[in-house]
């Protein structure tokens, strides 16, 4: 079986956690990378082993040897480099947020539609175990009718700080919890009221909340909070809980199974989403990305995560920061 050959590119952090992801899939190859900044494109050369290797996207995208691009940069280049892809008929998957304004997301889910090649965004949550059960037993109406539902995704000062002068916690991580409460009720909220705080000195709030309305029918609380103390036990602080007319759920994804105690004090390191086993990493990410090969592979559209839906998600979210500079709720629409 020929492999299915990635490029990525963006390979800072997270672009070198899609790479470890990618080399353990089997049936797919890193086959080429691109980083506009020459010392980490090094550095993730010797890495990764990739001898194609480019400060120029482009050159990435002409490579025909090239079948799927993952895009990993800032969020505010993905619609750049995302409507470049899939015109030059690449499979592209596309990390979230999907671009920078709900415009430039429409712009790529029309671009999808006459491109060669797939287009999906990671919205890993869609692929964690315990999300998927969660939504298989809400679908067979084990709980009844959502009536409320509440998402909590707060991180430490230190990663909070480091992204507060790139990304909102509403944008960056609420954005999970938004499309999340979107895929379960299966359809938009018709309300959205948002709400931000600034405590540090950056260029985004601290923390921002947001209350989605389903009519009369439901009401959700998104929170993501990014100032938490230091020595706070979780990576990520994160649960999901959901009330119906006949039961109650419970996602939590804050506790991972494992407690390590040392000098520095108590943590519980990620068990669920990229962690490495055996010199391998694993988890949802590796799942998502082979999701997508086989997709690929296969000929079919990504149907976990549409296009339109991870627009509508981050639509979602700009009007609750909309909604948060103007202190009122605001009306939600969505082409």
């Amino acid at each position: 079986m020929k492999p299915i050959r990635w490029g990525i590119i963006g390979v800072g952090r997270f672009g070198s956690v899609h790479a470890r992801a990618i080399r353990s899939l089997p049936g797919s190859e890193l086959a080429a990378l691109a980083n506009r900044n020459p010392e980490r494109l090094a550095a993730a050369r010797e890495e990764f082993g990739v001898t194609d290797c480019t400060t120029d996207y482009r050159e990435l995208l002409a490579n025909p040897a090239v079948d799927i691009v993952s895009i990993t940069t800032h969020w505010k280049d993905h619609h750049e480099i995302a409507l470049a892809a899939l015109a030059a008929g690449k499979h592209v998957f596309l990390e979230k947020p999907m671009a920078a304004t709900a415009a430039e997301c429409l712009d790529l889910v029309q671009a999808a539609e006459t491109s060669a090649g797939h287009l999906m965004v990671g919205h890993i949550c869609r692929f964690d175990p315990r999300v998927t059960l969660a939504k298989d037993a809400l679908d067979a109406g084990r709980i009844g009718r959502i009536v409320s539902m509440h998402a909590r995704r707060n991180l430490p000062k230190a990663p909070g700080h480091i992204r507060l002068d790139k990304i909102s916690p509403l944008i960056g991580d609420g954005i999970h919890d938004i499309d999340l409460m979107l895929w379960f009720m299966g359809k938009s909220p018709t309300e959205v009221y948002g709400r931000n705080v600034k405590v540090s000195d950056h260029a985004y709030p601290d923390l921002g909340w947001a209350m989605l309305h389903f009519g009369e029918d439901a009401i959700g609380v998104v929170e993501t909070v990014w100032c938490l103390p230091e020595n706070v036990p979780t990576t990520i602080d994160a649960r999901f809980e959901i009330i119906g007319t006949e039961g109650t759920l419970s996602i939590d994804a804050a506790h991972t199974g494992l407690s390590i105690l040392d000098g520095n004090g108590a943590k519980m390191p990620d068990t669920v989403y990229w962690p490495t086993q055996h010199g391998r990493q694993i988890g949802a990410l590796s799942v998502e990305l082979d999701y997508f090969a086989t997709c690929v592979r296969t000929g079919t559209p990504p149907t976990v995560i549409t296009p339109h839906e991870a627009a509508r998600a981050f639509a979602v979210a700009e009007t609750a920061e909309r909604s948060a500079l103007a202190k009122r709720p605001l009306p939600f629409e969505f082409g």
